[in-house]
């Protein structure tokens, strides 16, 4: 009776497991099935905090879509420290959303990133922007899909403007004298958020970029200049002298504190990125803002507007889904996905044929038009340096030797770690 029994069993369990190899596997791994039982998990990691809103509804949208891939998205403080960490642990999300800085070069050089060179996903992005993501690597593979692009500048309140009869500034000395007036009429000319060393990035920017260029950075990196220079100490007495127009407490701001302030109209100007402009209407929805390229130099054929890939889209190399993958890319970039992000965040879309219309950003237009943008100076100095600390620093100190020698200390630090 024993015997008969166990045999079976035994036919009963090889029957089970002869069924099973004719079935399909019921797996999280890619097989391209997307019909499996389980879902395939997608983790989208992006560094953008005042974007995750935007991401998460975009989300939603591709999730109820695409009912056998769940998409998860991560957006933890100071991500692009988490991130790095995570990919010395090997444990790299499957999508993953940055700005071109220094990181993703240093990322995309180590090899974890998909190569997309070739890919259908890169035809409708514009060329400007893929140009910009291969001399940030310095390589013309695709590590990476540019999707939104930003612009920094100054942003200006209207009213203001209108009430004290000041115009649009094209050049330096036009900006000095607008900044006058405003602070010879009692208010603060230009709202400064210095307690956030990140802030102090904006204005370095449109003052480096347009004043010494970019190439002054890869000069840099060949030992063919020093920041101790001319060029770069205009750029340094420059910053200085924006500390005349702002508020008393120019050290005990950061941004939230600066985007709060500007929508309750107390400065005239604000030196940021378009980023910050959802946030002062969140504040203040019947603020009237404009925008104007940083009118660095006396020549206003130089004064560009900075722009670059505020999010590009990468996919980690050994994910085990790729192709869903791809397929949340494709959706973000459809047009009409793509138009609702650069809606709600300001930003100007790296897709061909979609365009940015808010008033808000209007006075950037003739830039974009024209190809009148530069690139952010910061996405060439190895974070390493920590450009941003150093700067803070000086506008304490306020001492151009000791600001350029740091500089160039720090540089070379770095570049002997290598």
């Amino acid at each position: 009776m024993k015997k008969t029994i166990s045999l079976v069993l035994v036919s009963a369990l090889f029957l089970m497991a002869l069924a099973g190899c004719g079935s399909p596997k019921n797996t999280n791994e890619s097989s391209g099935n997307t019909s499996s039982a389980k879902k395939v998990e997608l983790e989208f990691f992006q560094n953008k905090t005042e974007a995750k809103d935007s991401f998460d509804a975009l989300i939603k949208k591709f999730n109820e879509a695409n009912p056998n891939i769940h998409v998860q998205q991560v957006n933890p403080p100071d991500a692009e420290t988490v991130l790095k960490t995570r990919v010395a642990k090997k444990d790299v999300p499957d999508i993953i959303g940055l700005g071109a800085t220094d990181t993703y070069a240093q990322l995309a050089k180590s090899g974890i990133f998909a190569d997309l060179t070739g890919d259908a996903l890169l035809n409708n992005i514009q060329p400007a922007y893929l140009n910009m993501l291969n001399k940030l690597i310095g390589s013309e593979s695709a590590y990476a899909i540019p999707f939104t692009a930003n612009a920094s500048g100054v942003i200006y309140n209207k009213a203001i403007f209108s009430e004290l009869g000041l115009e649009v500034p094209k050049t330096w000395d036009e900006f000095m004298n607008v900044a006058q007036k405003a602070k010879d009429a009692g208010k603060t000319a230009i709202y400064q958020t210095l307690k956030d060393s990140w802030t102090t990035l904006v204005p370095f920017n449109s003052l480096s970029s347009d004043i010494v260029g970019i190439d002054f950075y890869g000069k840099r990196t060949e030992g063919a200049i020093k920041f101790d220079s001319p060029e770069f100490r205009e750029v340094a007495e420059k910053q200085l002298k924006l500390l005349d127009f702002g508020q008393k407490d120019l050290f005990g701001k950061g941004y939230n504190d600066g985007n709060a302030a500007f929508a309750r109209g107390e400065a005239a100007m604000y030196i940021q990125g378009v980023w910050a402009i959802p946030e002062i209407l969140k504040a203040n929805p019947n603020v009237e803002l404009g925008v104007f390229p940083f009118p660095a130099t006396n020549d206003e054929a130089k004064n560009k507007v900075i722009s670059g890939v505020d999010t590009l889209l990468a996919i980690s190399k050994n994910t085990k889904h790729s192709e869903e993958a791809k397929k949340f890319i494709d959706f973000m970039l459809q047009p009409d996905n793509i138009q609702f992000f650069i809606d709600q965040q300001k930003a100007f879309s790296a897709v061909k044929g979609v365009t940015q219309s808010d008033p808000s950003v209007e006075g950037f237009n003739a830039a974009f038009e024209s190809g009148a943008i530069e690139d952010f100076s910061d996405h060439y100095i190895p974070s390493a340096v920590k450009a941003d600390t150093i700067i803070q620093g000086f506008l304490q100190k306020k001492d151009v030797d000791a600001y350029v020698k740091q500089f160039d200390t720090e540089w070379d630090k770095v570049a002997n770690r290598k």
